[in-house]
């Protein structure tokens, strides 16, 4: 195995403390007795009942969660549809397109993406509101969605569906059977990246959201505007625990998944 060199080592280490410290010490200050959040006055919890019983932040999680559930579950659904096609359904007529259209919001800078779907939502005569954030959020994680699925059918093995269909399974029953097992790692990766760009979105909801659907990043950015309140610490403190818990179930199961279906396929060839 190769050692690491001294500079690689440095360069790592300053990387992950640029990164992770600044969470560090806003974890640690959430539990600060004091009002000043850069001068500790012993451990307290004190913020956290304060959070909690703060009705205007309770109401933006509620909404923006509700808003990152319905918004990345649908995206998971249409970004592997579409990378289905992109994948299974080889040329066709508006293919280039297609593809430029499902590659396109990864570029697209906020502000225009943000912009554009306020024009359309005007447009239309649709009100603004948690439905309008949901669909804006479903435009853009969809995509990253897609992006990733598609990554993992590039190496699946087609023989695996070609033996379920030899053995009587229609088309869907061979695709829920085998094929979506086996992506299932992807897909759920993807649902986590969609929750994760919906959880943290900013621009866009600030562009689509309406006076009683405030998120809260813009609850958030409003806040801190004013100055840092240490609920702000506790309220962040809490979003890193629920994200840091969603990405190690989702790598443990990840891990049980792979580990069962090198158990079977040993089984399989034992037998």
């Amino acid at each position: 195995m190769r050692r690491l060199s001294w500079f690689n080592l440095t360069s790592l280490t300053l990387g992950l403390a640029f990164l992770y410290l600044p969470m560090v010490i806003l974890v640690i200050y959430s539990f600060n007795g004091g009002k000043l959040v850069t001068v500790w006055a012993g451990f307290s919890t004190r913020w956290y009942g304060e959070l909690f019983r703060d009705e205007a932040f309770l109401k933006a999680a509620w909404i923006t969660l509700k808003v990152a559930v319905i918004s990345s579950t649908v995206a998971t659904v249409l970004g592997t549809m579409a990378a289905l096609v992109l994948v299974r359904a080889g040329r066709f007529l508006g293919r280039t397109l297609f593809s430029g259209m499902i590659y396109a919001p990864l570029v697209m800078p906020d502000v225009i993406t943000g912009l554009a779907l306020l024009l359309l939502f005007i447009a239309i005569g649709l009100d603004r509101g948690v439905t309008t954030i949901v669909l804006a959020h479903i435009t853009f994680s969809m995509c990253f969605v897609s992006v990733v699925v598609a990554s993992r059918l590039q190496s699946f093995d087609r023989s695996l569906e070609e033996a379920a269909l030899d053995l009587g399974c229609t088309p869907f029953d061979a695709f829920r059977s085998v094929t979506l097992p086996i992506i299932a790692p992807a897909v759920i990766s993807g649902w986590l990246l969609a929750f994760t760009l919906s959880l943290d979105d900013l621009v866009i909801a600030s562009f689509t959201s309406g006076p009683s659907s405030t998120t809260l990043p813009i609850k958030i950015f409003s806040a801190v505007r004013l100055g840092v309140n240490p609920e702000i610490n506790a309220l962040s403190t809490i979003m890193i625990a629920i994200v840091t818990t969603g990405v190690i179930t989702a790598s443990l199961l990840s891990k049980r998944s792979i580990a069962r279906r090198a158990r079977e396929e040993q089984e399989a060839f034992g037998q």
